[in-house]
C-alpha cells in the first residue's frame, strides 16, 4: 500500500473515531426546562417571546441541549446562567428548524467580558473584536464579548445581534470552508442566485445606498453574517426594504419571520394572570414562584 493510501486511511478512520465520540458523547435533556431560565428567556429572547406554545418547548429543549454539550466559560470574570441562555438562544435561533443540527466545529464559548484584540488580549491597544471564531491553536472555539452578547438581545432595532452573527460563521463552516455559502442549507438550484445577490448587495453596499450595517460589504462571508443577524432582528424591515434578500434567507434558514410578531411586549402580570411563558399556569404557581 502506498503513503497516500496509508494517509487517507488514518484521516477516515480518525473522522470515523470523531462521528461515533460525538455521538456516543451527546447528551438529551432529561429534566423539565427550569421556571427561573423560563422567566429569563421570556424577558430577554424576543425570538422566543414571538413563538406558539409548541415551538417554545421546542426552543427550550434545544436551549437544554446546547448548555449540557457545550462549555461555556468565563475569561476574568465568573458568568451567571443569564450569560449561558443568551449563548444557547444565540446558537439555536439559526437553526432552529433543523432539529438535528449539531455545532460540530464546536466545543466551548468563550465569554470576555468587553472587546479583545487578534492576540486575545482584552487590555492594550486595537480591542476592537467583539465576536470571533476561532482557528489554530483556538480551533473548535468561539470568543464573545460579553457585553456585546447582552447588547444584542437587549437593542431589538438596530440590526445587530454579534453572537448570532458568529454562530451564522459556525453555520457556514460547516460544509468545511467559511465562504458565505452554506451548502448544507441552501439548495444548489439557490446557489447561483444567493452569490448574483450578495455582489448585488454589497454593491450597493460600497455606493451608499444600502441601510445593511457596512460590515457586511467586506466580503461574502461577513455579508452573510450581517444579513442574518438583519434577518432575525428586523425580519418585516428587510422583506420590506430587501424582498429578494429576505425570500433567501427564508429558504436558507427554512424560517418564516415575517408574519411573526417581533415587538417586545411589556404589560403588568397580576399574581392570578396566566404566566406569559405559555404553560397554562398562573402566573403565581409557575414563573412568579421566584418571587
Amino acid at each position: 500500500m502506498s503513503i497516500v493510501a496509508v494517509l487517507i486511511v488514518i484521516v477516515l478512520f480518525a473522522v470515523a473515531i470523531r462521528f461515533v465520540w460525538k455521538k456516543n458523547d451527546w447528551k438529551e435533556p432529561s429534566e423539565p426546562f427550569p421556571t427561573t431560565w423560563r422567566q429569563i428567556i421570556q424577558e430577554k429572547i424576543v425570538f422566543y417571546q414571538a413563538l406558539s406554545a409548541d415551538e417554545k418547548l421546542h426552543f427550550e429543549f434545544k436551549i437544554q441541549e446546547f448548555i449540557l454539550n457545550y462549555r461555556i466559560t468565563g475569561v476574568s470574570m465568573s458568568i451567571t446562567i443569564e450569560d449561558k441562555l443568551l449563548v444557547a438562544a444565540s446558537a439555536v435561533i439559526p437553526i432552529f428548524e433543523f432539529p438535528n443540527w449539531r455545532y460540530n466545529d464546536l466545543h466551548e464559548v468563550l465569554l470576555y467580558p468587553d472587546s479583545f484584540n487578534e492576540n486575545f488580549e482584552t487590555s492594550g491597544k486595537d480591542r476592537r473584536i467583539l465576536g470571533m471564531v476561532g482557528t489554530g491553536y483556538m480551533n473548535n472555539t468561539m470568543i464573545l464579548s460579553k457585553r456585546a452578547l447582552h447588547h444584542g438581545f437587549s437593542n431589538v432595532s438596530d440590526k445587530k445581534n454579534t453572537a448570532i452573527h458568529e454562530f451564522v460563521h459556525l453555520i457556514d463552516k460547516s460544509d468545511g470552508s467559511i465562504d458565505g455559502i452554506p451548502n448544507l442549507l441552501l439548495d444548489k438550484q439557490f446557489a447561483i442566485p444567493w452569490l448574483d445577490l450578495i455582489n448585488k448587495k454589497i454593491e450597493g453596499i460600497y455606493e451608499q445606498k444600502s441601510d445593511i450595517n457596512p460590515y457586511g460589504g467586506t466580503n461574502k462571508t461577513e455579508f452573510f453574517a450581517v444579513a442574518s443577524e438583519y434577518f432575525f432582528e428586523r425580519p418585516k424591515l428587510l422583506a420590506k426594504k430587501h424582498p429578494e434578500l429576505y425570500n433567501l434567507l427564508e429558504e436558507i434558514f427554512d424560517q418564516s419571520l415575517q408574519k411573526k410578531n417581533f415587538t417586545i411586549r411589556k404589560k403588568t402580570i397580576r399574581r392570578n394572570d396566566l404566566c406569559p411563558c405559555g404553560s397554562g399556569q398562573k402566573f403565581k404557581k409557575c414563573c412568579g414562584k421566584m418571587h
